[in-house]
């Protein structure tokens, strides 16, 4: 009987034996990727460059500058990118890092950057990113499309429009030869005082956030094939919108309780997981509640591994915000932060204030078992996957003629259309809305200081579409500009005043006063963040969340009555510091 078991046994082994090279030879072996393909034919130098963006200066790849040999120890763009194969590179328009003159330009500077990648190191082409949310975050100012901030688009209330938005944000970008955008704007602008988020929030209001994010990162990601479309990446995790203070100088405590996280800033983050975005930002913020430790955000392993990788299952790129940022610089060396960045969960590094010292740090850490190679491939292959599915690797380099659609009639014309749906109407007591009389008309109050590419004078530009006259005065009005305003109000028959940080700027205010007391109408137009209304008791006031040209020719529309006003508050006004008392409700939004 032992003799047949054997036997039978053998028996039975050779046939399971059969079978299973019948089903190995039926199918075929996984193909490896493009991304884990590349990532075993690179060097950890290599790989630890991916790890990095760069801010260069200049705006040719290889146009000398002074600020890449004082930061980089070369003269060009292109030179920074042979030298340390970083795995991308942003472009500014209002810092040193100035990189915008027009579509064409950034097209030649893009592809230029991409073929030093492509001739150097592993030849893997470069993320190219900028921060294109619309307002006042704007690098890439018109001719190319500029957009409303995503407040407006909050007050809106219109998912498709910020679909449409992003559409046509996304195609622009990617036609210049940026393949990935630091947005949406995921943060919940529950602080009013909040002095960095603001209107570049959707909202107050958690689900309004998440509804319009979700929107967003659909609109970058999936309105066409992947080379015609960006990365969005959501920002700032785990959430900045009840800062009271700018984590670009400072490092701000998040005092929420675990389930007031979960409820307000949670949800708009969860929408952005759920959309499919290919990034997420890490904030500069401390919260307790999340990690007790102190440690930012973006350097804390409970947050970014615990809450974001393993309980919310997110596997896409994580990347800080700007390492030369106050807020994650207040605790560690330069030297230290991108090792602490890396163990807490972190992918991609976002302008290293010495990108030397920082590649340093990290071979040095690897070379030391502090960090495994185990750990640097994980997230290089997230920046390679990410690269191969929005089709870097297929197009990295873009048609100078593809930029004939930045700024196109047809944009320009779906972005107008958006804006008009925004400009939001708070008070009307006296009836003067719409303006019925052709009298004269005076706009005056806050115009831009003037950074490069920001429109000089929002002033002057709705006086234009209103046919006024205008009567800049300035961020900052001294005693002899506001007694200009007044004695050109006097000429007029009805005065809009532009305010932007009536909270912090007094003079502002006493101009605003000034104009009452001379007894002729005035509109009071907040022009960024809309809370301005609960600093100064005007019988008329109008929000629009931003000051950018497509803005103020939808205000126009609104004061002289071509169109009706639709935009809701997506936030509550208090009046003046005192968060218990709203003056205004979320949803307010008169029309006619």
């Amino acid at each position: 009987m032992r003799r047949r078991s054997h036997a039978l046994a053998a028996i039975v082994v050779g046939v399971l034996g059969v079978s299973s090279l019948s089903a190995a030879s039926a199918a075929p072996a996984r193909q490896e990727s493009w991304a884990e393909q590349t990532l075993r034919g690179m060097s950890l130098e290599d790989k630890v460059g991916q790890l990095f963006v760069a801010d260069v200066w200049g705006k040719a790849a290889d146009q000398p500058d002074p600020g890449n040999q004082e930061k980089y120890g070369v003269d060009t763009p292109a030179q920074v990118v042979e030298r340390f194969h970083p795995g991308g590179v942003i472009y500014f328009n209002n810092s040193g890092t100035d990189n915008v003159d027009d579509p064409a330009q950034l097209a030649n500077f893009s592809n230029g950057l991409q073929r030093a990648a492509l001739g150097t190191g592993a030849k893997v082409p470069l993320i190219v990113s900028t921060d294109q949310e619309g307002g006042r975050v704007t690098r890439i100012a018109a001719p190319a499309t500029e957009y409303p901030s995503s407040m407006a688009v909050g007050a809106g209330r219109n998912a498709e429009d910020a679909r449409q938005l992003a559409t046509v944000n996304g195609h622009e970008l990617r036609a210049m030869g940026i393949n990935q955008d630091f947005a949406p704007d995921a943060d919940v602008n529950s602080n009013p005082l909040n002095p960095v988020i603001g209107s570049r929030s959707f909202s107050a209001d958690p689900a309004l956030t998440g509804q319009m994010v979700a929107a967003e990162v659909d609109g970058y990601q999936n309105s066409g094939p992947p080379t015609e479309t960006v990365s969005a990446a959501a920002k700032h995790f785990p959430g900045h919108g009840d800062a009271a203070t700018d984590s670009h100088t400072g490092l701000p405590v998040i005092n929420r309780t675990e389930e007031e996280w979960r409820r307000i800033d949670l949800p708009p983050f969860q929408a952005a997981i759920d959309a499919g975005t290919d990034a997420i930002m890490s904030a500069h913020i401390t919260v307790p509640s999340l990690d007790p430790s102190g440690e930012p955000a973006t350097l804390s392993k409970p947050i970014l591994t615990g809450i974001l990788r393993d309980e919310l299952h997110y596997d896409g790129v994580v990347v800080t915000d700007s390492l030369q940022m106050q807020g994650v610089r207040e605790l560690h060396t330069d030297a230290e932060i991108p090792v602490l960045a890396l163990e807490a969960g972190v992918d991609q590094m976002l302008m290293p204030p010495d990108l030397e010292l920082a590649v340093t740090s990290v071979l040095d850490a690897v070379q030391s078992g502090r960090i495994t190679a185990e750990r640097i491939d994980q997230s290089v292959l997230r920046i390679l996957r990410l690269k191969e599915k929005r089709g870097i690797v297929a197009k990295p380099i873009v048609s100078t003629r593809a930029v004939k659609q930045v700024g196109s009639p047809g944009n320009l014309e779906k972005i107008q259309a958006i804006t008009d749906r925004t400009t939001t109407v708070l008070r009307n007591d006296a009836g003067l809305l719409p303006l019925r009389e052709s009298g004269k008309v005076l706009v005056t109050g806050w115009n831009n200081p003037g950074y490069p590419g920001y429109p000089a004078e929002p002033v002057r530009t709705l006086a234009d579409r209103l046919g006024g006259t205008a009567v800049s005065t300035g961020a900052k009005p001294g005693a002899d500009t506001i007694e200009e305003a007044v004695t050109a109000a006097g000429e007029a028959d009805t005065i809009v005043v532009l305010t932007n940080g009536l909270r912090t700027d007094t003079a502002q205010g006493d101009l605003v006063r000034e104009l009452l007391a001379t007894g002729k109408p005035v509109i009071a137009v907040s022009i960024q963040e809309p809370y301005d209304a609960g600093f100064a008791d005007v019988p008329t006031w109008v929000a629009t969340y931003d000051w950018r040209d497509v803005t103020m020719t939808s205000l126009a529309k609104v004061l002289r009555g071509e169109i009706a006003p639709q935009g809701q508050l997506p936030v509550g006004i208090p009046a003046g510091e005192d968060a218990g008392q709203i003056r205004y409700p979320f949803g307010t939004g008169l029309t006619w």
